[in-house]
C-alpha cells in the first residue's frame, strides 16, 4: 500500500470518528403539539374534543386556515368561536391550539387605517407595517396606577362641555333611542380632537356598512382620519368578530395610553355587542338568564370599560377616555343592558327623541344627563358660568311644565322662561362644528347675565355668530384673558361687560 493510500484511509477514519461523536452528542426533544378534533360545527361556533391544555382566549387553527378562539372550557369539549368563514370546517377535522391568546397589531402605524376586529386592514391601502401586538383581553390598571380625572377633554360641543363635561380618563355613556344623534355626537367629539392632540379609536359594532362608510368619509374630509383608527365589525361580520371588536379597539387605545398619550375611544354600540355575545353564549349552550343573556353579561362590559382611565405620572400620565354608546327602546333607561352600563360608567348623556324631532340638536336632556367626575376637570371660568346655566335651565324646565296649565304668569316667571328658551337656543349646534372653550365661556356669560334678554329667541344664533366675529376682529384680548386666567375674575368680567355693551351699541344696533 502506498503512502498516499495510507494517508487517505487515515483521514477517512478521523472523519468517521468525528461524525460518530456528533451523532452521539445530538439530542432532540419533540415539542408537544396540542391537537384536537372537531365534534360539532354550528353558526359562528364549534365544539372541539382532545384539547386538554388549552387556555381561555387561546387562538385555534382549523384545517381550512380559519382561526378561532377558545371561549368555553368543559370537561368533555372546548367551545370555540370562529373568527372567519366556517366553510371547510367539518366534523372530524383537526384543530391545533397555537399557544397564545388573541392579539391585534398596535402602534401609531394603525392611525389613518380601517381594520377588522383582528387588526387586518380592510381599506385597500395595503399591509400595516407594525411589529407590536397586544392581547385583546388585558387586566385593567390597578388602583395605585391610576390618577384622578382632573383634566378636561374638550369636545367642542357646547351642550356637552357646559352641562355634562368629560374629563380625560372618564367613561361617559351616550344613550338614547335610534336616530337621535348618538353617533353624530361621538364622531363630532373625534373630529374636534385635532387641536387637542388626542388620538382616537372608533369601533363600529353591528353597524350597516353604509353607516361605517359615512363615518370614515366624514373623518377623512375633516382630516381627522390621520389621528384615528377605525375598527369595523359590521352587521354582516361573524358574531365572533362583533364580540371581539371592542376589546381589539381597546387594546389599540391602550397602547397609546401606555405610551403617555391621551386617547379617546368610541364603542358604537354596546347594545349590539351584548346581542352578539348573547348569540354566541346560547350557541355554546351556556345557561340563559334575564332576557336570555348569560349570567356574566355585566362582567362582559365591566372588564372592557374598566380599562379606561388616567395613569399616574410615574407610569407616563397617559389616559384613555371611553364614550360607549347604548341604544334604548322607547326611551327605556331601566332595561337590562342600559342599567348595567349606567352603573359601570361615570355618567351619561341622554339624547331624547322628542327634543330631536322638535329641532333641538344635539337633543341632550339636561335633566337626565349627568357627569359624575367631569366637573372637577372643568376650568374655573367654565365651571362658574356653567353652574349658573344649569340653575337657569333647571328653573326653566320646572316653570315650563307649570306654564302648560295656562295660568297667568307674572313678569319674573315670564323673564325666567324667556331666558331659559334663549339658553336652549344657544345650546343648539350644527353637525361637525367646533366651538372653542373660551368662546363658550363668553357666550354663556352673556346669556346668564341678561344680555340676551333684549333680543328675540330666533336671533340668538345670529348674535352668537356676530359676537364671536366681533371678538376675533376687535377684542381678541378678551378671549386671551379668559384663556389665560381660567377663571372669571373681576377684571375679566369688567372687560366682558364692556365688550358686550360696545357690541350691542356698534354692531348689533347697525346690523342688516
Amino acid at each position: 500500500m502506498s503512502d498516499a493510500q495510507q494517508m487517505n484511509r487515515e483521514d477517512l477514519r478521523q472523519a468517521l470518528s468525528g461524525l460518530r461523536e456528533e451523532i452521539e452528542r445530538f439530542s432532540y426533544t419533540p415539542e408537544p403539539v396540542s391537537m384536537g378534533t372537531v365534534v360539532d360545527v354550528g353558526e359562528s361556533i364549534v365544539h372541539v374534543s382532545g384539547l386538554r391544555q388549552v387556555m381561555v382566549g387561546e387562538v385555534l387553527h382549523f384545517d381550512n386556515g380559519t382561526l378561532g378562539m377558545a371561549l368555553n372550557l368543559t370537561a368533555d369539549a372546548v367551545g370555540a368561536i370562529i373568527m372567519g368563514p366556517n366553510e371547510g370546517i367539518v366534523r372530524g377535522g383537526n384543530v391545533q391550539a397555537l399557544g397564545y391568546v388573541a392579539s391585534v397589531p398596535v402602534g401609531e402605524q394603525m392611525l389613518g387605517r380601517v381594520v377588522d376586529a383582528l387588526g387586518r386592514p380592510v381599506d385597500g391601502k395595503g399591509p400595516i407595517s407594525t411589529a407590536r401586538v397586544r392581547p385583546v383581553e388585558h387586566p385593567a390598571p390597578g388602583i395605585i396606577e391610576r390618577a384622578p380625572v382632573d383634566s378636561p377633554l374638550i369636545t367642542g360641543i357646547k351642550a356637552v362641555d357646559a352641562l355634562v363635561p368629560i374629563g380625560r380618563g372618564q367613561r361617559q355613556l351616550i344613550i338614547g333611542d335610534r336616530q337621535t344623534g348618538k353617533t353624530t355626537m361621538a364622531v363630532d367629539a373625534i373630529l374636534n380632537q385635532q387641536p387637542n392632540d388626542v388620538l382616537c379609536v372608533y369601533v363600529a359594532i353591528g353597524q350597516k356598512l353604509s353607516n361605517v362608510a359615512q363615518v370614515v368619509q366624514a373623518l377623512d374630509r375633516a382630516g381627522a382620519l390621520e389621528h384615528t383608527v377605525v375598527v369595523a365589525a359590521e352587521a354582516s361580520a361573524p358574531a365572533a368578530l362583533q364580540y371581539l371588536a371592542p376589546y381589539a379597539g381597546c387594546a389599540m387605545a391602550e397602547e397609546f395610553m401606555l405610551a403617555g398619550r391621551d386617547a379617546l375611544i368610541v364603542f358604537d354600540d354596546l347594545t349590539k355587542h351584548a346581542w352578539a355575545y348573547r348569540q354566541l353564549s346560547l350557541l355554546l349552550r351556556r345557561p340563559p338568564g334575564r332576557e336570555a343573556y348569560p349570567g356574566d353579561v355585566f362582567y362582559l362590559h365591566a372588564r372592557l370599560l374598566e380599562r379606561a382611565g388616567r395613569l399616574d405620572e410615574s407610569r407616563g400620565g397617559g389616559s384613555m377616555t371611553a364614550l360607549p354608546i347604548v341604544e334604548t327602546q322607547l326611551g327605556d333607561l331601566a332595561a337590562y343592558i342600559p342599567t348595567n352600563i349606567i352603573s359601570i360608567t361615570d355618567g351619561q348623556i341622554y339624547l331624547e327623541t322628542e327634543l330631536f324631532h322638535s329641532g333641538i340638536r344635539p337633543a341632550l336632556n339636561a335633566g337626565l344627563s349627568v357627569s359624575r367626575v367631569g366637573g372637577s376637570a372643568q376650568s374655573a371660568s367654565m365651571r362658574q358660568v356653567a353652574g349658573q346655566m344649569r340653575l337657569d335651565m333647571a328653573q326653566y324646565r320646572e316653570l315650563q311644565a307649570f306654564s302648560q296649565f295656562g295660568t297667568d304668569l307674572d313678569a319674573a316667571t315670564q323673564a325666567s322662561l324667556g331666558r331659559g328658551a334663549r339658553l336652549v337656543e344657544m345650546l343648539k349646534q350644527s353637525q361637525h362644528s367646533y366651538v372653542a372653550p373660551q368662546d363658550q365661556v363668553v357666550l354663556y356669560y352673556a346669556a346668564t347675565h341678561g344680555y340676551l334678554d333684549q333680543i328675540a329667541i330666533d336671533e340668538v344664533s345670529e348674535f352668537e355668530s356676530l359676537f364671536l366675529q366681533y371678538l376675533g376682529r376687535e377684542r381678541q384680548s378678551v378671549r386671551n384673558a379668559v384663556s389665560f386666567e381660567r377663571r372669571m375674575t373681576d377684571r375679566v368680567q369688567e372687560v366682558l361687560d364692556l365688550s358686550l355693551r360696545e357690541f350691542f351699541r356698534t354692531v348689533w344696533a347697525n346690523r342688516g
